[in-house]
């Protein structure tokens, strides 16, 4: 989770001024293709990793279409499952975004279950 390993598995570009996710780091994520691709700059404000336990929260930056926090949190739990908690709020910083209405609550729903399906697929093969 701290190398940003599921979000590349997802299909979304990750600039990174670092290998991991840690407080400070800064990033680009890059949600579409092209020519439809949204860069969106932010920058990680926690990271834990425990023993059974990891991920990142990261905040929005100037740029970035919306304006809030994302997080992703790994946890194996003591029957051996392992849930992945994509927690977001946000709100639109651009005009464009905020035409998608209710749509947007709808592209991050899509995109925390496409990030669950991708962990389940790198787990499985280790």
């Amino acid at each position: 989770m701290l190398t940003f390993r599921i979000h590349r598995a997802v299909g979304v570009t990750v600039d990174a001024d670092g290998p991991r996710a840690a407080p400070g780091v800064r990033l680009v994520v890059g949600p579409g293709r092209r020519p439809l691709r949204v860069l969106a700059p932010c920058r990680v404000v926690w990271a834990e990793q425990g023993e059974r336990r990891g991920g990142f929260g990261y905040g929005t930056l100037a740029g970035h279409p919306e304006t809030g926090e994302e997080a992703f949190v790994v946890e194996q739990a003591d029957d051996g499952a392992v849930w992945l908690t994509v927690t977001a709020y946000s709100r639109p910083a651009a005009r464009w975004v905020a035409t998608a209405g209710p749509l947007l609550g709808v592209f991050q729903r899509v995109y925390a279950r496409r990030c669950g399906r991708v962990l389940r697929r790198l787990t499985a093969v280790g």
